[in-house]
């Protein structure tokens, strides 16, 4: 793995080189974790090194980026997903000051802040987050800027309830601009299938407010589809998350609540949502500080407070994030 990471580095800077720096940044970060949890009752605990990612960003002439995120910790080839570790591996084409284009594996565009979040920076997810098989997957999209802070996204890719196979899709409609200086958004509808066809529909809508040095996210998600008896607030996730800054602290706070009517299945059976299973009502909350010892661009450490519904869990972690960059800065 060292001599692998060495070899496609020492490649990448030689191909800048001969390419007029088309290699524009290049670095590895990683969170190293000690946990300590209850679980019904049940003590454990753990260290445990949770991300290991390398980086590739640059630009093939003046109009056409791209980006590479893989994990290097992750399984590499999985037999239905060959891609499984790579997040990100696409071109993106800016046609004009209007028009882009992009073109390979990216996230699957669904509304939200905590969806959309690098995960990296995110501790604990939703059990819509988490329970998705894959956020991103490959596909296309076109992209209409009106402004520098407003942008309309069409995106046609593989499902991220797909498991992997290639043959279910996803339909994207998604909204990413700015109502007021601090209200900004990231809105879809999307249209998605299952690993056997079988369409939901997604109204999801990110809102992140920002006051100062104060940061307030709302995301609201309904999940449906029109056989449902209530097409809405029966299938939900509500998640709000502040961070308010103080030198080189966060002080944060997250919370979130999840449902899904008992009602909403087909008459055999079948569940209409495949990530969150009729019936389920879950609440989880947490909080935390975040330490920047060397200002707010390589080193953060955490520590960490959050419990759930689901398995009356409560965790605290104290952990180190850190970066370590070949090529550029950001």
């Amino acid at each position: 793995m060292k001599r692998t990471i060495i070899a496609l580095c020492a490649f990448l800077i030689s191909f800048g080189a001969l390419s007029q720096n088309s290699v524009d940044r290049l670095y590895l970060d990683t969170r190293t974790t000690f946990h300590q949890e209850t679980e019904d009752g049940v003590y454990s605990s753990q260290i445990k090194g949770e991300y290991l990612n390398f980086h590739v960003l640059g630009h093939i002439g003046e109009n056409i980026d791209y980006r590479l995120r893989q994990h290097l910790i992750k399984k590499v080839y999985d037999e239905k997903n060959m891609f499984n570790a790579t997040d990100m591996l696409y071109i993106n084409w800016r046609a004009n000051e209007r028009w882009s284009f992009l073109f390979g594996k990216y996230a699957v565009l669904i509304g939200g802040y905590e969806y959309d979040a690098v995960p990296i920076d995110v501790y604990y997810y939703s059990k819509f987050c988490n329970n998705l098989y894959q956020g991103f997957t490959f596909g296309g999209s076109a992209t209409y800027h009106f402004s520098n802070t407003q942008a309309m996204v069409l995106q046609i890719c593989n499902s991220p309830l797909s498991l992997g196979e290639p043959t279910s899709y996803a339909y994207n409609l998604a909204w990413t601009g700015q109502v007021l200086p601090w209200w900004k958004t990231i809105w879809s509808v999307n249209y998605v299938e299952d690993s056997k066809r079988n369409p939901i529909n997604y109204i999801s809508l990110g809102n992140h407010f920002v006051f100062k040095d104060a940061i307030l996210d709302i995301d609201v998600m309904n999940r449906a589809w029109f056989g449902q008896p209530k097409f809405f607030f029966s299938d939900m996730t509500i998640i709000s998350k502040f961070i308010w800054s103080v030198g080189l602290w966060n002080i944060c706070a997250k919370a979130g609540y999840e449902w899904n009517d008992i009602a909403n299945k087909t008459s055999d059976g079948r569940a209409y949502d495949a990530v969150i299973a009729p019936g389920t009502e879950y609440i989880y909350a947490g909080c935390g500080l975040e330490w920047f010892p060397l200002g707010r661009d390589n080193i953060r450490l955490h520590a960490v407070y959050y419990s759930d519904s689901d398995r009356n869990r409560n965790n605290f972690e104290l952990g180190i994030t850190w970066r370590f960059d070949v090529i550029g800065k950001p």
